[in-house]
């Protein structure tokens, strides 16, 4: 089974083409990143204009990198949230008349579950079941993944997500956005001994996070200790990181040996911090544990995870209907049979 997938849940315009939900036969992302640059942040008006602009030529793009035509596609799977509704509504709008147009099957699929099933679309995935921690801008999660479809949540985030604290600290230093990388690159310059940050653990025998607190912590200790130069910064991003992966580290381990699984995944824009990959697969190494991380592309938003998810959908003989809408909030229900 042929399967186009589309994701439009914030800055990126994405399409696909996936086949049997495994083998990735094209995948094109138009950021935005340079448009938002300037603010900070996502505008989710732009945002939404952009994809208007992008959406055609970027699954005209997928479908041509495939080396097929249209009639080729056996179905459609689309992000229809959690995210932007302006963004969401524009993929999600363009996949109801592409499949309409052509008489072919659609589903909407949950942004949480297309990064979960990222790791599928690797040469080695990790049989289930296993656990996985979804690390993004909106959204630190930690899930027992028992098949493609049935999720368990063990821990979120209750406040700020990893992703969007790695944003916000970036900000307080000036770096721009998007925030992550800058963070990661800058902290491989610094010493995560010169500036120590309290680790926010909340509980070591759960699974929630809380990332508020460092980042208020870091906001008093710049107002304390303006940073005058590039060394300054790069110590307060390699002490933000250290206490940030520390954490993440813990948790998805400690989840893995509390579930009894020898396998776990890392998933989400955040899985290409490579403090965070470096940490988990060394730690998970010394426990005897095996580590499945997606490559850099399939980390941040993509269509091909999306296609993933759909491919399964689309079997089990799941079909969306013309009146379906996109959700902005988490509706993703962790336990499917």
């Amino acid at each position: 089974m042929i399967v186009l997938g589309i994701e439009s849940s914030c800055d990126e315009t994405a399409a696909a083409v996936v086949h049997d939900g495994h083998r990735i036969l094209s995948s094109v992302v138009a950021s935005q990143v340079a448009v938002h640059h300037p603010y900070g942040g996502v505008v989710p008006e732009l945002a939404s204009r952009k994809h208007i602009e992008a959406i055609v030529p970027v699954v005209n793009d997928a479908i041509a990198k495939a080396d097929i035509t249209a009639d080729r596609i056996d179905g459609v799977a689309v992000t229809q949230g959690p995210g932007l509704v302006g963004s969401l509504l524009v993929g999600f709008s363009f996949a109801k008349g592409f499949a309409y147009g052509r008489g072919i099957p659609w589903v909407g699929v949950d942004h949480l579950e297309g990064h979960i099933n990222s790791v599928f679309l690797e040469p080695d995935p990790p049989p289930f079941p296993f656990v996985a921690l979804l690390a993004s801008g909106g959204h630190t999660n930690i899930y027992h993944v028992t098949s493609h479809r049935a999720f368990h949540l063990l821990g979120q985030t209750r406040d700020d997500a990893a992703g969007e604290a790695y944003d916000k600290v970036a900000k307080m230093l000036r770096l721009g956005y998007p925030g992550g990388a800058v963070i990661d690159g800058l902290a491989a310059r610094g010493d995560p001994g010169k500036v120590m940050f309290t680790r926010p653990f909340l509980d070591k025998t759960e699974f929630d996070f809380s990332f508020s607190g460092i980042k208020s912590a870091v906001s008093r200790y710049i107002q304390t200790h303006p940073a005058t130069d590039r060394n300054d910064q790069a110590h307060i991003a390699a002490g933000f990181q250290a206490a940030v992966v520390e954490v993440l580290s813990y948790k998805i381990i400690h989840a893995a040996r509390q579930k009894g699984c020898r396998h776990l995944a890392v998933v989400g824009g955040v899985a290409a911090n490579r403090g965070l990959r470096e940490a988990v697969t060394r730690e998970a190494a010394e426990k005897g544990f095996t580590v499945h991380i997606p490559s850099l592309d399939l980390c941040g938003d993509n269509a091909a995870m999306v296609a993933a998810v759909g491919y399964h959908r689309l079997k089990a003989g799941e079909r969306a209907g013309m009146d379906d809408d996109v959700y902005s909030r988490m509706k993703f229900k962790p336990i499917r049979k």
